[in-house]
């Protein structure tokens, strides 16, 4: 549809009435029958492709900005309608007749197949053969068919509209994610099979199709969602707790997120409470990422977190949650990993330790860039050491340099161009180079 619209903006006069017949049914005014289009989306989303699409409105359709869409859908016909007028125009130019051509190939030699099934499971089956190549059937999609179809017909236009708003509200995949913490939450383990599988053998024996969706899929989506934009709203500590969860979605993994969501969904209206969470369990991330703990030492570790919150139900700042804090083995292990030589950990890893020792020592406000064409680690005193220089004069025990080196305290963050010019000048020639620049600032707290 979005095609043959393309193709009618570039024609005039019979050539595009006619092929305006493809996006829209005329009607027949003697016969009472009124103009229809051929093709329907859900009903949230049909007006808009009528108006832009099916009225062929590319134009304005064009200067529409992506934030001013109401969702995922409706900006994904903009990107599709957008690169077709750029690949039709880099194919055929303006040609009236070349475009012309093509139409006809479209309609005379390009068939729409539809294909038949006895069964849903042969159905499923007949997607992923011939999909194999495209987008994936997802396996919400798969378990919303099971799920909507056990619900009385009489309820399931709610529920469908429910289920729509979550997967609106948390994106398409992210909504794909929920159900894989989803998984995690009632199994408290690995997954051994794939997720369609584990959410059929774990969740849906548990729980009636009305309550999936009503007291799991919706408060589970909701905290996904807090959790993942770092959009916390309390009246209170909001800018702490957002902070917290800012550093949990740098870690490079998501394991703790399970953890977050049950306890998100349960207690997001105690602010102390909540607080008091994400600062033990950004900690525990930290420590489990920084230790570089492989998946099934993580997985263990917040299983036992899991595990408490089902057995204690009612925890509370009065009553809460031990299995969060760090014991004092862990404690003894991370100050050994944070006294240790820094730099020579992966680069997630060392980035993730200075900008995160960057914040402690400014204020919090500002957030820093990852990206490794962007930051880079300084060190202070040289890894190169020239003879004569004031370097050397300043410490000439080459086995006490060589103790200091990578450890933090001679680490600090700059921009990639700062640290070209730094190089391995003399301190006060490289503090020069640091605060050359804006107002003599660097960008980076830690390094002033």
């Amino acid at each position: 549809m979005i095609l043959f619209a393309v193709i009618a903006s570039c024609l005039s006069g019979e050539n595009r009435d006619n092929c305006n017949k493809y996006l829209r049914e005329p009607g027949n005014e003697l016969e009472g029958l009124e103009p229809l289009p051929r093709l329907h989306l859900r009903q949230k989303d049909q007006d808009f492709f009528q108006e832009y699409i099916q009225e062929v409105e590319l134009t304005k359709l064009a200067e529409r900005d992506m934030a001013s869409l109401e969702n995922e859908s409706q900006q994904h016909i903009k990107e599709n309608c957008v690169l077709l007028i750029k690949k039709l125009e880099a194919a055929c130019g303006r040609d009236e007749k070349e475009v012309a051509e093509f139409c006809k190939f479209l309609l005379t030699r390009c068939y729409l197949v539809a294909v038949y099934s006895p069964s849903q499971q042969s159905a499923f089956r007949v997607f992923s053969v011939m999909n194999s190549r495209g987008l994936d059937l997802m396996p919400v999609d798969i378990i919303k068919s099971d799920i909507i179809g056990k619900i009385p017909e009489k309820e399931q236009q709610h529920y469908t509209d429910k289920w729509e708003e979550l997967e609106e509200q948390a994106s398409r995949s992210g909504f794909n994610e929920v159900f894989t913490h989803t998984c995690m939450i009632f199994a408290k383990a690995k997954a051994k099979q794939n997720l369609l599988e584990e959410f059929r053998e774990i969740v849906l024996p548990k729980v009636t199709p009305q309550e999936l969706i009503d007291d799991i899929l919706e408060p589970y989506a909701e905290a996904y969602t807090i959790l993942t934009n770092k959009k916390y709203v309390a009246v209170k500590n909001v800018e702490q707790v957002n902070q917290y969860l800012f550093w949990l979605n740098k870690v490079g993994n998501s394991d703790w997120m399970p953890s977050a969501i049950k306890f998100m969904a349960e207690h997001k209206n105690d602010p102390d409470y909540v607080l008091w969470f994400m600062e033990r369990l950004e900690r525990l991330a930290s420590f489990l990422h920084l230790t570089a703990k492989d998946i099934n030492r993580r997985i263990e570790r917040y299983r036992l977190l899991l595990e408490e919150m089902e057995l204690n139900p009612d925890h509370s700042m009065d009553d809460s949650l031990s299995s969060i804090e760090l014991t004092n083995k862990e404690k003894k292990e991370f100050v050994g990993a944070l006294d240790g030589e820094i730099y020579k950990l992966t680069g997630i890893r060392r980035n993730f330790v200075i900008l995160r020792l960057n914040e402690f020592v400014g204020d919090g406000a500002a957030k820093f860039d990852f990206e490794p064409n962007i930051l880079t680690i300084e060190h202070v005193l040289p890894q190169t050491v020239k003879p004569g220089s004031e370097w050397e004069k300043q410490w000439p025990d080459r086995a006490v340099r060589e103790q200091w080196i990578h450890c933090i305290a001679n680490l600090v963050p700059l921009t990639r161009k700062k640290n070209s010019e730094a190089r391995n000048y003399d301190f006060d020639k490289k503090k020069e180079k640091y605060f050359k620049g804006k107002n003599g600032t660097t960008t980076y707290p830690l390094t002033t």
